[in-house]
């Protein structure tokens, strides 16, 4: 299986710009701050062409400018959409997401990981509650039309496509992938848990992972890279 076979769903950038800064962060030269900086100007490259796709604008109320003059201001929709970082790596990308946007958006954390034998994700933490969708209407909200989930890697797509189910079941209508790197198998596992509902969006892709489940040649852990760890 190669990129050329991944579903229609699924985007891959080709920003210039983006691709360089995707080569500095494989680098193991890049130090913790070299890290954190490069995955917040990656994500937000990446997020400006998912967001592209996944809002419209709309024409919001009256406003003025520093002459006086009044003008009609703009808003974007869906009205409802949070954030998604998966725990810990996906951390780094919520800055850089939440800056593009033009209000702030409720964040929920998605704790999930890899049991080693089998892979396969497990389940530590969600707080999927209800939330404030919207500032100036305070009654709570149960989910948001749009979930955005930030995750640096999709290995074998086992966490993501999880992801993925427990926001459908929560009751998201839609949901946009923003990843850094992911390989093809696993790219193609998450694309194909909600297809008709979901939108990957990547900066590259890997052909192959190890036996443990990293990408090849890959960008390491980006957790461990991002809060100077070690991992279990």
């Amino acid at each position: 299986m190669t990129a050329a076979d991944l579903p229609s769903n699924v985007h891959v950038s080709t920003h210039p710009c983006l691709q360089a800064k995707l080569s500095q962060l494989r680098s193991a030269s890049a130090n913790a701050r070299e890290v954190k900086a490069l995955i917040h100007e990656i994500s937000t490259i990446l997020g400006c062409e998912a967001l592209a796709k996944a809002v419209v604008s709309t024409p919001g109320s009256k406003d003025k400018t520093p002459l006086g003059f009044e003008y009609t201001t703009t808003d974007i929709f869906p009205k409802t959409m949070s954030l998604v970082p998966i725990l810990r790596s996906g951390l780094g990308m919520v800055d850089a997401i939440q800056g593009i946007l033009p209000r702030a958006v409720p964040i929920h954390h998605l704790g999930l990981f890899r049991e080693p034998t089998t892979l396969e994700p497990v389940e530590y933490y969600n707080n999927l509650s209800n939330h404030i969708a919207d500032p100036e209407d305070p009654s709570p909200t149960a989910a948001s039309s749009l979930a955005i989930i930030l995750d640096p890697i999709i290995a074998t797509g086992g966490t993501c496509a999880a992801a993925i189910q427990t926001l459908r079941e929560w009751g998201a209508q839609r949901v946009v992938v923003i990843s850094i790197l992911g390989a093809v198998g696993g790219i193609k596992r998450a694309a194909e848990e909600w297809p008709e509902a979901t939108e990957v969006w990547l900066a590259g892709v890997d052909e192959e992972i190890t036996g443990s489940g990293m990408l090849k040649p890959g960008l390491g852990d980006v957790g461990d890279r991002l809060f100077l760890t070690i991992g279990r």
